[in-house]
């Protein structure tokens, strides 16, 4: 069952489009990330679906009823801000309740569910605290808390986790997915961190300049994009960009390196796209790798440096660490090279 379908969504304010053109579908019980760079349209889009921004043009479907004009509280959507939005005043409890109490629900449904929220979300032990004596992590469950007695059709997260440090934001990561595994609510979550896209999503939708640039597993999205800025925006770190031309079964760098790949004919400019740990040092492999800087993580060794004059970064699972100034020979599958229009950006 399709939970909520985007036909042609347009967001423009006065002349200025944000969004143009968008379609998307996201099914019953998925998890589906909106990911890119800030000012790609992905928090707009979320309030567009939340109603806390009009829709200048297409429709917006929940659960197959249009509901462009139909007001936030009556979407039947939780919503779970960056910013936690807690009345400092109140206890853990008394902010959970707060939207049921609001609404004038039954008190005794209203504590049935807060139980349940505290349960799964670990807060049972905190309910008469107050927001100050909790810890980030424990102030962003407390908001998933009260998303959760909501009972909701819809969960929207807006970067829920920018504001944890990094040990935090891994750990709450796991918790959200863990959470989805067991309720499986319909959750579309945006972030600008990839690799929170990558660990948590069933699907991932890549945004530019508002518009959808690509949407599929993550997996999916890592091996075979479909775009130079897909290919730029998955991964960490980033892909290789190396402008090359065909020479038949291989491509040509500028100082005349070959790399063996399948490719579409001869005398085709092309940018050869690289995962930075597809890489392997090989006493003869065809490719120099001029070192400038090395940063050891502990399992792996970042090598910045230099292929044919483009500045690139290679991960090697090696503890021989080269000097700067080195010259490293590296070899790649040919299956690991990745072709782009340098026009079009467009996989070849």
């Amino acid at each position: 069952m399709t939970a909520l379908s985007l036909r042609n969504i347009a967001k423009r304010y006065g002349t200025q489009s944000v969004i143009e053109g968008l379609d998307l579908d996201i099914e019953q019980g998925e998890f589906v990330v909106l990911v890119g760079p800030s000012g790609c349209g992905k928090s707009t889009l979320l309030r567009m679906i939340a109603g806390l921004e009009d829709i200048s043009g297409g429709d917006l479907m929940i659960a197959n009823r249009r509901a462009n004009d139909t007001p936030p509280q009556r979407r039947n959507i939780a919503m779970v801000f960056q910013s936690y939005a807690l009345f400092p005043h109140m206890t853990v409890a008394q902010n959970i309740r707060f939207g049921p109490r609001v609404r004038r629900e039954d008190p005794a449904e209203i504590d049935r569910r807060l139980r349940i929220a505290a349960e799964t979300l670990n807060l049972t032990d905190y309910l008469e605290r107050k927001p100050s004596e909790l810890s980030g992590g424990q102030r962003q469950r407390v908001a998933m808390g009260r998303a959760l007695v909501r009972d909701p059709s819809l969960f929207l997260f807006d970067e829920p986790l920018s504001n944890l440090d990094a040990k935090l934001r891994v750990q709450m990561r796991t918790e959200i997915k863990a959470l989805h595994h067991k309720l499986r609510p319909t959750v579309v979550y945006v972030t600008h961190d990839q690799i929170e896209a990558m660990t948590m999503a069933d699907r991932i939708v890549v945004m530019e300049g508002g518009r959808i640039a690509q949407v599929g597993r993550p997996l999916e999205l890592y091996d075979n994009p479909a775009n130079l800025f897909v290919a730029g925006f998955i991964g960490s770190p980033a892909m290789t960009f190396l402008p090359a031309t065909t020479t038949g079964d291989c491509v040509s760098l500028s100082d005349g390196t070959h790399i063996p790949c399948a490719t579409p004919g001869s005398g085709r400019k092309v940018i050869a796209a690289i995962r930075p740990e597809t890489y392997a040092r090989q006493p003869d492999g065809p490719i120099t790798l001029t070192v400038a800087l090395v940063e050891p993580t502990g399992p792996e060794l970042h090598v910045f440096g230099t292929i044919a004059g483009t500045e690139v970064r290679v991960v090697l699972r090696d503890r021989d660490i080269p000097a700067p100034g080195a010259e490293l020979r590296l070899s790649v599958a040919p299956g690991a090279v990745a072709l782009f229009d340098p026009d079009t950006g467009l996989r070849l």
